[in-house]
């Protein structure tokens, strides 16, 4: 007895500290998501490494406790008692005594706010929960290697935790029976028996997307960032969901043409825009390698909106509508239509168009903040409000 003592703790108290840490992330995670907008549409996450791990200011993380007010010598901290249902207890404090967000100087305290550190791909995890390829249809389907693993193998040899206990004293039994030795259990190195396992092959649909970028030089700072925003997060959303996805790359200003992910990213902005030419490209490389029998297409362009031949690229997307699953177009606000939060002639020579068709989505950014409302609306089969 003298190498055991007794304790009168609950057996859950040294459990705490991994409930509250749970609690603690779980509770990041849910302001994270709340304010999705804000991050997915950060400068350093688009130009983050993969690995990297990033650290997002949030604020209103603290647990719930009672506050005392050290300046009110007046009152205590107990109840006074007396009180009933719907008695006023506290008064929000004035706008004075608020905490300054301009540029005119406060009195009162600033909010405290907390670096979350969280990495690229729980990040993605969270903003691809939702999202999916809408319109998806059988065309195509092949099996591909999944990241699932299935231990369905036997081997002689593996790692000491897949050990197959039940199989090792089987074979053990029947070795020992063949030997003379039915009543005895010796286990040899020879018995033993591990699970090994297989990649699992998922079916499929083949997809191709079609990302067409404005780069004529009315694309400004802002809105080639919002096109390198937007397009950053559809890829990584389907090249994490969607492996057996082909993505075409189309720059266009007068002429279109077809280039590699770097290129598509990094080319600069000048010449004057056709948007039609990104169209016509488009449908050729369709007929040329994408059967739609075969294929789930899904065509994106964003644009500012100044474009010569509006009603040229509504026919095109007319047509286009016949053979695709979705077309997507975004449109980013510039000094002269940003104020009215309407699209410019482009846009609205779609909407006009195309009102009436669900397979025609259109949406409006004015703010970095509308990127993550845009994803949503364009991989998402229920409605999401968009500015529009």
């Amino acid at each position: 007895m003298d190498r055991y003592s007794l304790s009168t703790d609950a057996w859950d108290l040294h459990r705490r500290a991994d409930r509250d840490r749970a609690r603690h992330n779980e509770k990041v995670r849910e302001i994270l998501k709340k304010n999705l907008g804000d991050v997915v549409a950060s400068q350093d996450i688009i130009t983050a490494d993969k690995s990297k791990v990033l650290k997002v200011p949030i604020r209103g993380l603290e647990l719930p406790h009672i506050r005392f007010d050290p300046n009110d010598k007046e009152r205590v901290g107990q109840g006074q008692g007396g009180t009933k249902p719907g008695d006023v207890i506290a008064k929000a404090p004035k706008k004075s005594d608020q905490p300054g967000t301009g540029k005119e100087a406060g009195q009162a305290p600033g909010v405290d706010f907390y670096e979350a550190e969280i990495t690229i791909d729980e990040l993605a995890q969270m903003v691809f929960e939702d999202l999916h390829l809408p319109n998806l249809e059988d065309k195509g389907v092949q099996n591909i290697p999944s990241d699932v693993m299935d231990f369905n193998s036997i081997a002689k040899r593996g790692l000491a935790g897949n050990l197959d206990r039940k199989r090792t004293i089987l074979e053990a039994m029947r070795r020992n029976a063949r030997e003379g030795n039915a009543g005895k259990l010796k286990i040899r190195e020879e018995d033993k028996r591990f699970k090994t396992w297989e990649m699992v092959e998922e079916p499929q649909r083949n997809a191709v997307i079609f990302a067409m970028r404005d780069v004529s030089g009315s694309m400004g700072e802002f809105e080639a960032y919002i096109c390198r925003s937007f397009y950053f997060w559809m890829l990584r959303f389907l090249r994490t969901k969607y492996t057996n996805c082909e993505i075409v790359f189309i720059t266009c200003h007068t002429e279109a043409k077809e280039v590699d992910e770097n290129a598509f990213f990094s080319l600069g902005d000048s010449g004057g825009t056709r948007m039609s030419s990104a169209y016509s490209l488009a449908i050729d490389i369709i007929n040329k390698r994408y059967n739609p029998r075969e294929w789930n297409i899904y065509p994106f362009l964003f644009s500012d909106g100044y474009n010569w031949g509006d009603q040229e690229c509504v026919e095109l997307v007319r047509r286009m509508l016949g053979f695709v699953n979705l077309i997507g177009y975004g449109e980013i606000g510039s000094d002269g239509w940003q104020s009215s939060f309407g699209f410019a002639p482009l846009g609205q020579a779609y909407e006009d168009a195309f009102e009436k068709d669900d397979r025609m989505v259109l949406v409006k950014i004015n703010d970095k903040n509308d990127v993550w409302p845009a994803l949503k609306r364009f991989f998402s089969s229920g409605s999401v409000t968009v500015p529009s």
